[in-house]
This record gives C-alpha cells, structure tokens and sequence, in this order.
C-alpha cells in the first residue's frame, strides 16, 4: 500500500445544515483540492414540538432542498461529492455516516457563537473528544469568509 498521500484522494466528511449554502463550506471543500471525495452529511433538525410529535417532515425536506443545491453546485466545480440527510443529532449524524465509509477528516461548519446552536450544545467539542480523527471548525460568518477554529 502507498504511503504517499498526495497519489491518495483525500476523503471528507462534512457536516452543515442550515450552513450548506455559505461561502466558508465552499471554500472550505474547494481547498481540498480537486482530487477530494467529499461527502456532506445534513442533520434533519426540526423543532422541539416536531421531535417529540415524530414530525420531522418540514425540517428534513428543508435540509434535503439546502443539500441537494449544495452537492449540485460543489459538482459543477469538478468535484467528487455525494450528499445525504442524517440524524437530527450532528454528532449521531457524524458517528452513522463514520459506520459507512473511511474518512481522512471532518468538517463541522456552524454558524458564529452566539447564533449557534451546535456550539452552545459543543457538538464540535465533543466530536473532538469521542473521535479519532482530523476535525476542521469552520465558522460561516456573516461575510461569507471561512474562519477555521
């Protein structure tokens, strides 16, 4: 087996959902290079009333429309991505799509701290301490540019 990683596509796991249409996930992919596979995970997160009514309906077909605009316009760059709606939980989310495939490093895109919920709950944090792997924070600021944390 090669132990040269620039011959090796690098695999990406990304996370995002109401981030999937910023600039920063943009940026972020594209500068994994041209030979990335990418795979975008978007949790289905719905209200409190619509998770203990079993209703996720609106909240998954919102994340399915953000996904598939995301994966489509990431595929007219010339990328490998494939996209899929997961788990209302990221980290659940992060942990399912992990049972799927091998990646090489994850990418938790949040909105900024005091607008996020993700950060409140620590979910980058916490997948940092339960998961063996490279884990990239990027912050969709309000001006489109990427912040890596």
């Amino acid at each position: 087996m090669p132990t040269d990683r620039s011959s090796q596509q690098i695999r990406v796991l990304v996370v995002a959902n109401e981030t999937l249409a910023s600039e920063a996930l943009r940026e972020v992919v594209l500068a994994s290079g041209p030979a990335a596979s990418v795979h975008i995970v978007a949790p289905a997160l719905s209200s409190r009333v619509a998770f203990w009514t079993s209703d996720n309906r609106q909240a998954r077909s919102a994340a399915e429309r953000r996904l598939q605009a995301c994966v489509e316009g990431l595929r007219r760059t010339g990328l490998n991505v494939e996209g899929a709606i997961g788990d209302a939980n990221p980290l659940v989310a992060i942990e399912d799509a992990l049972r799927l495939r091998e990646v090489d490093l994850i990418v938790i895109v949040t909105h900024p701290r005091g607008r996020s919920n993700w950060l409140e709950r620590r979910v980058v944090e916490r997948a940092r301490q339960r998961l063996p792997h490279a884990i990239v924070h990027v912050v969709a600021g309000e001006d489109g540019v990427a912040v890596a944390a």
